[in-house]
């Protein structure tokens, strides 16, 4: 180390943060130090800053203030300070929502995301010419919004040279679950080091004192050197300080003591500076005047200042260590806060007015509708910074101030939207329990009725809860508005697609969305009708979905109603058009909640059709909602990346994911919903794709049972195809058969697309041998005959039955064309399974092709294609919210991985997998080996 002295009974420690600092070159690192109050953790943390400032680091620094906790960006904009002006280098939509967040812009919402992004760019671009070291002390009192956006770059930041150090209390849960973060327990120094740190500070102690130090320490440094000053003083029995009570307590009583003997303006002092949300030591003056009756001066932090309790520079100040703040917050009575606070209040109302909104909240516990409605704004003005944690924070003291009750529950409606908005579950179940039992007016009723089943995208086991919704649809529509009832019956609708409450109930919600009176080719009631009555209203859905442009007129939230409607009615073509729409537009928006979910029913859709490079885009979907805490869309994503690992003939390594989403299914309302037949498709896919058809027969067959929790009535037309396979396989022809006459009856005379293909496939593999070959001949020329995927699984199962039947040359022609196929899309299994049926007919000689979707990931896939379009690596990293040096490190991996060297031979690299219908890589001859 370079830095300084290392600190007593921290070698090893410090010797290991040092060694990451020195290893940052090749590897980027978020670590956080957790311990209990006092054990050292910020001391640690200062050493290793000042060892980075000695090996040349860019330092960015921030500490949490537990006065600060509500100012939205407050750590933030600490930390970036040096680094600030770099800004005016950033894209201008990351600028204009960075400083729009430090209240230095007028943008209007940005998104929380577009702000972190624009601060990881800063970080990365600062890391171009000195690595950076991220330190953010006392994490746990920082402002939400803050801690959001460190989250979003620990997450980013493995390619970078960049450290994120930060320091929480043990007691803390701030990035528990990002598997970014690396957790250093910081615990108490040993027995020897105790010693000498007790001896260097009070060398005077009595032998009996000192022993009583140390065991009330417990090798805590700050207690080390705190206990001794206290108990000198004579102003500490000995049972203040108990080893019973927990070592805060304990120290917040020792450092009380120092502060007793002090005079009047200097405790007034410290009283403010306790509860001031900012630094500015002439602020905490004049507020102190107020408290006080007369006037106090600089002179005034003097005694402050020499017993070691604040440190300032003439302009601001603040305490030597957090436990001083919090213990005069906790030795404060009520009378004297409320005080302090309205002090404030009156010292900020002109230069800072949310501020002293907050102050001046906090200086009274009786109602007052002025100061509610001053907070609402104050949350108003939140929203348009993109500070939407602290939003919730706002209008959540808001409602507890507002002397009428169905005010107090409207704000707290509004708090829970955004709370949703922010996936916060608990914080919105929170919240509507406190709404319940609140006399609210009938359109927060309706809105507390919608943030039922939220998180679980409106899905519930109770039909009663359906039905509530159709009966506030009802009242909506009798009170004029449209809006909010078509928003109740797009909730309901949803409601039945997870989990059927049954025919009654799903046609009630068509009938209420028809007395709307809404033109018949509104999204919102197209989405209402699908997703009600999927089968039953298929062929009137689908004819009006195909009276819209895929582009919607630019209406995103429009395109993607018109995509669910489309999807949960089987035309997936029109779902991935419709689909794409909104990707892109919600993508620029920032808004990747939403984003995560259409991109993850875009995969479904691409699944079902068989477009499977597309459908890897659920590796992005996955990622995003587990960043934005959406569990169900990233279950959803989880199932669609394990059935794309089927398919390539990945044997049970995407076992975890699905294991994964079973189990957020059956922790949620939804355990009888489409998450569990999802599951059960993905592994029937695994097992016919590994020949283990036992076991995919089983698996399928549960989403046709309706006494299984993983029925669903639309999935299983979907499936149906593939039990058939199964069924062939293990001698259930009768049993399939019986299904294929069920699901006849459900789809009627008018099968959507999907159910077309599926019905007109299994006639033709489930029959008998005097109709097979013309139902084959159907089949390859029906529904599915443009979609190679589906084509090629007909000429599979015909060139099979063919070959069985000894028509050994015949075979090979649809078997030759399905292997060409499965091996241009990618699907290796199925590859596999065509060839070994040329085998068996004395033909071999074939050698699979490496398509460049199978050398790349998915996210490098993602970002060659977009590179390919003509995209700088700065648009790339924009859309996908990674920084540009994180696209360019991926694109110096992906050029050797397709053999070129080159931007400009992305495309030709891309489109090297020939088309399956033209391409002749295997059309050989009838050669027997």
């Amino acid at each position: 180390m370079t830095g300084g002295e290392s600190l007593l009974g921290r070698d090893d420690e410090l010797r290991g943060l040092c060694d990451r600092l020195g290893g940052i070159d090749a590897r980027g690192c978020a670590i956080g130090l957790v311990g209990e109050a006092g054990v050292g953790k910020s001391a640690l943390q200062a050493a290793v800053v000042n060892e980075a400032r000695a090996r040349g680091f860019t330092l960015l620094t921030a500490r949490g203030s537990e006065s600060e906790t509500h100012l939205p960006f407050a750590s933030l904009h600490q930390m970036l300070w040096p680094i600030l002006s770099r800004s005016a280098n950033l894209p201008v939509r990351q600028r204009d929502a960075l400083l729009s967040g430090f209240g230095m812009s007028d943008v209007a919402a940005p998104d929380p995301f577009l702000i972190a992004l624009a601060v990881l760019e800063l970080v990365v671009d600062a890391a171009r010419q000195a690595p950076v070291l991220l330190s953010l002390d006392d994490m746990h009192w920082m402002d939400e919004p803050s801690v959001d956006v460190a989250a979003f770059v620990a997450r980013r930041i493995e390619g970078e040279r960049v450290m994120l150090l930060a320091s929480v209390r043990a007691e803390s849960t701030l990035l528990a679950d990002n598997p970014s973060m690396e957790w250093v327990s910081v615990a108490g120094i040993d027995e020897s080091s105790a010693s000498a740190l007790v001896d260097g500070r009070a060398p005077d102690l009595t032998p009996a004192l000192r022993e009583r130090v140390l065991r009330e320490a417990g090798g805590n440094p700050l207690a080390l050197l705190e206990f001794p000053t206290a108990m000198r003083a004579g102003r500490l029995g000995w049972s203040e300080l108990s080893e019973d009570l927990p070592m805060t307590v304990r120290l917040e009583r020792a450092f009380a003591t120092r502060v007793e003997h002090l005079p009047a303006a200097t405790r007034a002092l410290l009283t403010v500076a306790a509860l001031d949300d900012g630094t500015d030591l002439a602020e905490m003056l004049a507020a102190a005047g107020l408290v006080l009756g007369a006037a106090v001066d600089l002179e005034a932090s003097q005694p402050a200042l020499d017993e070691g309790l604040l440190i300032s520079d003439g302009a601001s100040a603040h305490f030597r260590h957090p436990l001083v703040r919090s213990a005069l917050r906790h030795a404060t009575p009520l009378a004297q806060r409320q005080a302090v606070h309205a002090a404030l209040a009156q010292i900020l109302s002109g230069p800072h007015p949310d501020r002293a909104a907050w102050h001046r909240a906090s200086s009274t516990t009786a109602p007052d509708e002025h100061v509610a409605a001053e907070l609402e704004r104050a949350a108003q003005t939140a929203v348009r910074r993109g500070a939407l944690v602290s939003a919730v924070a706002w209008l959540q003291r808001a409602a507890a101030l507002s002397p009428d009750l169905p005010a107090r529950g409207a704000r707290l409606l509004s708090a829970a939207e955004i709370a949703f908005e922010l996936g916060r579950f608990s914080q919105v179940e929170q919240m509507k329990r406190q709404v319940a039992g609140m006399p609210l007016l009938p359109r927060d009723q309706s809105r507390l009725a919608w943030l039922e089943g939220v998180f679980d995208d409106g899905s519930s086991i109770d039909p009663a809860e359906t039905r509530r919704l159709i009966s506030l649809a009802g009242q909506a529509l009798r009170d004029d508005d449209t809006d909010l009832a078509a928003q109740l019956l797009v909730g309901a609708a949803r409601r039945s697609w997870w989990s059927d409450p049954g025919a009654d109930v799903r046609q009630e919600i068509v009938l209420a969305a028809q007395q709307a009176s809404l033109p018949d080719d509104d999204p919102r009631l197209l989405a209402i009708r699908a997703m009600s009555e999927s089968h039953e209203r298929a062929s009137f859905v689908i004819s009006r979905l195909s009276q819209w442009p895929a582009d919607v007129h630019g209406r995103p939230q429009a395109a993607g109603l018109l995509g669910i409607a489309a999807f949960c009615t089987g035309d997936f073509a029109h779902a991935i058009g419709f689909l794409s729409t909104p990707v892109e537009a919600l993508r620029s928006q920032g808004r990747l909640s939403l984003l995560a979910e259409a991109l993850a029913i875009r995969a479904w859709a691409a699944i079902y059709l068989g477009a499977f490079d597309l459908a890897r885009s659920a590796d992005e979907a996955m990622r995003l909602a587990d960043e934005t805490g959406q569990t169900l869309w990233a279950a959803t994503a989880r199932i669609a990346i394990a059935v794309l690992g089927a398919l390539r003939g990945v044997r049970d390594s995407d076992a975890a994911l699905l294991g994964e989403a079973e189990r957020a299914a059956l922790r949620s309302p939804i355990a009888t919903s489409s998450l569990l037949a999802g599951v059960q498709f993905a592994r029937g896919m695994g097992d016919l794709s590994a020949a283990r058809y036992e076991e995919a027969y089983r698996q399928l067959r549960r989403v046709f049972d309706p006494g299984d929790p993983a029925f669903h009535r639309v999935q299983q037309v979907w499936a149906l195809s593939y039990l058939a396979d199964a069924a062939v396989h293990t001698g259930r022809q009768d049993e399939a058969r019986s299904l294929l006459a069920t699901v006849q009856r459900i789809t009627g005379d008018d099968p959507s697309p999907a159910a077309r293909i599926a019905l007109e496939y299994s006639r033709a593999v489930l029959a008998g041998d005097a109709d097979a070959e013309a139902l084959f001949r159907s089949a390859l020329d029906g529904g599915g005959r443009r979609l190679p995927w589906h084509r090629a699984r007909a000429e599979l199962a015909y060139g099979t039955w063919l070959r069985r039947h000894r028509r050994i040359v015949e075979s090979r022609v649809p078997l030759r064309a399905a292997r060409r196929t499965f091996d241009v899309l990618g699907a290796r299994a199925w590859a596999e399974r065509a060839d070994q049926e040329l085998r068996a007919t004395g033909e071999g000689g074939w050698q699979p092709t490496i398509s460049p979707s199978e050398l790349l990931s998915p996210q490098e896939a993602q970002i060659a294609q977009l590179a390919a379009q003509g995209l700088s690596n700065r648009e790339i990293a924009e859309r996908l919210y990674l920084s540009h040096r994180t696209i360019s490190s991926h694109l110096y991996r992906i050029f050797p991985k397709l053999g070129i060297t080159s931007r400009a031979q992305l495309g030709a690299a891309l489109s090297n997998g020939a088309d399956p219908r033209t391409s002749g890589s295997d059309s050989g001859s009838d050669t027997v080996m």
